[in-house]
């Protein structure tokens, strides 16, 4: 035995539509969207050198453009290497970096840096990696950090990244993939 139910519109308990058919087989929804609204990749579009005590990547950065790559939401803001989060929010920060050299360098120190006043800013993840030369020619060094961060004023909390290692790396860019990049994803609400 087989039953169907057939209705115009679903109301919750307080008597308010939550769904509502227009007749034809298309429903609309009252419920708050709970997938993703914001997310967003910015990579630097050159290469440039580390130095041995950290630095903020503050130039050429460019939010992803090429074909076939995609956001979803209000874009993030940069300005001198410091974002800006386009709404409040529980989000998700993943950074990577490409680094090379010819010859060793004991780490390469990659850190995402947080403030929540606006000025002062603490690590708030890192990762390192290490360079042993291999067939005398460059060698890669890939870390790659995380975090989620707890946006509750957008005028207030912002983010940077920043490097160093024990000699001196190059930092590859690109302008049409992802070689040192930011990636930013909102969860949820705060």
């Amino acid at each position: 035995m087989s039953s169907i139910l057939k209705v115009d519109q679903l109301k919750d308990s307080g008597g308010n539509a939550i769904i509502t058919s227009n007749g034809s087989g298309t429903f609309t929804s009252s419920l708050p969207n709970t997938g993703i609204t914001v997310a967003d990749q910015w990579r630097v579009t050159s290469t440039f050198t580390t130095n041995t005590s950290v630095t903020d990547i503050t130039a050429n950065w460019e939010r992803v453009d090429t074909s076939g790559q995609g956001t979803i939401g209000s874009a993030m803001s940069e300005s001198s290497g410091i974002f800006t989060f386009p709404s409040t929010g529980i989000y998700m920060v993943r950074a990577s970096v490409s680094a090379y050299r010819t010859g060793d360098a004991r780490y390469v120190n990659l850190q995402i840096q947080g403030t929540t006043n606006n000025s002062s800013y603490a690590v708030f993840s890192q990762s390192y990696d290490s360079i042993t030369e291999a067939q005398s020619s460059s060698t890669y060094a890939n870390p790659m950090t995380e975090t989620y961060v707890d946006v509750t004023d957008t005028s207030n909390v912002k983010v940077k990244l920043a490097i160093r290692a024990t000699a001196e790396c190059t930092i590859k860019g690109a302008s049409t993939d992802n070689e040192n990049f930011f990636t930013f994803i909102r969860l949820g609400d705060t």
